[in-house]
């Protein structure tokens, strides 16, 4: 796009802000992706970083970008309801928002409790559990990060079963628990660190969310320990209670 010559009524700045919103909403800049740097836009457009720096104030005025602080400006992402109720279901809630999701897994190991993970699953002091941490993604974005906290004698086999797609669900599906409930969430605002914003793709302090939870299987005993740090800005987490 060219901008407005000089002395038209449309400022530079509104020209470019329209072709910018006009990229933004054929798709060339999808939800998440990274805007070009101000001197990029401004060889563009021919003009000075400050006129990119107006349009750029009035897109995020309109709520269509958002810049992240040493990062640079990026489209803004439509927030994804995630339902925390007694039925809390990665997959089940993304594809029920309409989204794409996957699960990638970072790090999986088998050690000994610490004191507040054996208090959680109902275990002896020191007994063995897996954990698992990694990252959830909604149409290829990152999303949130998590470690689940499972009781290792009850399922000696579950890492193995999570690796094959990352779904908590169908690891204890596959180990004979079909169905599973929250019976305890606690949802707290924090700030990314440096290493959670680099695996988020944020900045470093940008706003999360954190919740903490236990699952428990039908008889009520606890099997799963977790936490999930959702990226502040893409999911709206709601709370409500679904049909058993």
């Amino acid at each position: 796009m060219t901008p407005a010559p000089a002395g038209s009524r449309t400022p530079l700045w509104r020209s470019i802000s329209d072709g910018l919103t006009a990229d933004i909403a054929t798709g060339r800049y999808a939800p998440g992706d990274k805007l070009p740097t101000e001197a990029e836009l401004s060889a563009r457009f021919g003009v000075n970083r400050h006129t990119v720096r107006r349009a750029l104030a009035a897109l995020a005025e309109a709520g269509l970008v958002h810049a992240r602080r040493g990062a640079g400006v990026f489209v803004t992402q439509r927030p994804t309801d995630y339902p925390i109720g007694r039925r809390v279901r990665f997959h089940q809630n993304l594809r029920a928002a309409g989204r794409l999701p996957s699960r990638e897994i970072l790090t999986a190991e088998t050690r000994a409790a610490s004191a507040r993970e054996a208090e959680a699953l109902a275990l002896t002091p020191g007994a063995a559990v897996h954990v698992s941490e990694g990252r959830s993604l909604a149409d290829g974005q990152p999303l949130a990060l998590f470690r689940s906290v499972f009781p290792a004698d009850r399922f000696p086999d579950l890492l193995t079963h999570l690796g094959a797609d990352g779904s908590v669900t169908s690891a204890f599906a596959r180990c004979g628990v079909a169905d599973y409930t929250r019976v305890s969430t606690r949802l707290t605002a924090k700030r990314a660190t440096a290493t959670q914003a680099l695996h988020l793709r944020l900045a470093e302090g940008d706003p999360i969310l954190r919740t903490v939870g236990i699952n428990a299987d039908p008889e009520g005993r606890p099997i799963e320990y977790g936490h999930t740090w959702f990226a502040g800005d893409r999911v709206t987490l709601t709370l409500g209670d679904e049909a058993p």
